[in-house]
């Protein structure tokens, strides 16, 4: 495949030099990229001229903070300003949720479609997938969303066989298991649970099958030490024969970081991304804490972006992968910015609170819902369906497990399972929601 940003240029991974050859080959990209966006992004030129940006100046990635971020409200208020060719050249169109309501449109070229096919060809390569591999798709194709199409360009790219099953039905699943014989699989994790239930409530063998290696994408598998999180402990105890990998992805980035087999972080492409971690000051942090999640998209051709801020918070991790890479790599999400609660003077995390009720054997399903207090703090309501009756009081106990593991307790609202798993699993959904933030 031909691609247009000049990739065959480079007959060896980049992520496998140095860091200050990484560094000066990011470098001559980005002079390529604002070269791009000034003469072709109406949002972007009218950006350098009020602020009085020379581009010729913007030389280091140091010199990227003289440059204001874009962010989500900015795609949603002036979407067709960003778009950097003529419609017709659009051939895919998908939608990401904006901050405003109203879903944010991205348009992509036949090139922008090679180079997500090069990302993930790339990623999966990093997870250990080869031409040999034939993979089960759990992700659906359709609904506009960037992933699905992603990944089966993909696999495609690579050479290896897909079956498209899409989300959800573990009877169809198993099904295919069983007569297609994939060696890997790709889904939201906590749907490999549901997977696993329903094979040994119907005498599958899932542990003799033909699955070797489970990819996740939407949910961490891991967490900041790098170790299996709850999730992850939970289907390696119950599918001990799988590798386990988690990828970071959105459809603003148009990229994928996906785990080596060393499981130390999503490892980026260098060539088609610049990932920048920032603090609340709007200024980048040392490699290795914690900040938001910065990034500017290189080679994207339809609308590309500029110190896009993501709202993911996460650290960046430099040292060389046992793996031979020397690319930095993305730790485990900690969570979102705009997710951060203050709960009682506590400052936490939604991933805090499911820890809690992941860590419950008798819960079921939940959803955390945060809200303005009167007082001008935020209220937190968690609605749990129980398995079972445990015989005492559930919403004692669990005020307790909270106070004990983040110090305060939100409210408890005992629900029925149905009606807490219609909100997870809404029709339109593309993930599981467990959170949702009714905060103005």
């Amino acid at each position: 495949m031909s691609f247009w940003f000049g990739l065959e240029e480079y007959m060896n991974d980049i992520e496998f030099s140095s860091a200050a050859e990484i560094k000066a080959f990011q470098e001559d990209l980005l002079h390529k990229h604002l070269v791009y966006l000034k003469k072709n992004s109406p949002y972007y030129r009218r950006l350098f001229d009020s602020y009085g940006i020379n581009i010729s100046k913007i030389v280091h990635l140091e010199d990227l903070t003289r440059i204001p971020f874009t962010e989500k409200k900015d795609l949603q208020l002036y979407n067709d300003d960003f778009c950097c060719v003529p419609k017709t050249k659009i051939i895919d169109y998908i939608t990401t949720s904006g901050t405003l309501g109203d879903p944010v449109l991205f348009g992509c070229t036949e090139k922008d479609l090679q180079r997500l096919a090069y990302n993930e060809k790339k990623s999966f390569e990093c997870a250990g997938l080869t031409s040999d591999s034939v993979v089960q798709l759990m992700t659906t194709l359709d609904k506009r969303f960037m992933a699905g199409m992603a990944y089966f360009l993909g696999l495609r790219e690579m050479g290896a066989g897909v079956i498209r099953v899409g989300n959800g039905i573990p009877e169809l699943q198993w099904d295919t298991i069983r007569r297609f014989h994939p060696d890997a699989i790709m889904c939201v994790p906590s749907f490999i649970l549901k997977l696993i239930e329903y094979a040994e409530a119907h005498d599958i063998d899932y542990r003799s099958s033909s699955i070797h290696r489970i990819i996740g994408i939407g949910e961490g598998l891991r967490d900041q030490n790098f170790e299996l999180n709850l999730l992850g402990r939970q289907i390696h105890e119950k599918w001990p024969q799988v590798q386990l990998f988690a990828t970071y992805s959105s459809t603003e980035m148009g990229a994928t970081f996906s785990e080596c087999e060393y499981g130390m972080g999503g490892h980026v492409h260098p060539e088609l991304i610049i990932v920048e971690i920032i603090g609340d000051d709007g200024m980048p942090v040392a490699d290795g804490q914690p900040g938001e999640v910065v990034v500017t998209t290189l080679r994207v051709e339809g609308m590309p972006l500029l110190r896009f801020r993501t709202g993911d918070i996460a650290c960046k991790h430099v040292e060389q992968c046992r793996c031979g890479r020397w690319s930095y790599r993305l730790s485990p999400l900690l969570g979102r910015k705009n997710n951060m609660i203050k709960l009682k003077g506590t400052t936490l995390y939604p991933p805090a609170i499911n820890d809690v009720l992941d860590n419950t054997d008798y819960v079921e399903n939940y959803v955390v819902i945060v809200r303005n207090s009167k007082a001008g703090t935020d209220d937190v309501l968690v609605k749990v369906g129980l398995k079972n009756d445990p015989g005492f009081d559930v919403v004692k106990e669990l005020k307790d497990s909270f106070r004990s593991r983040i110090r305060v307790a939100p409210e408890i609202e005992i629900c029925d399972v149905e009606e807490i798993q219609k909100i997870n699993y809404p029709p339109t959904g593309r993930k599981p929601v467990k959170f949702i933030d009714q905060r103005k």
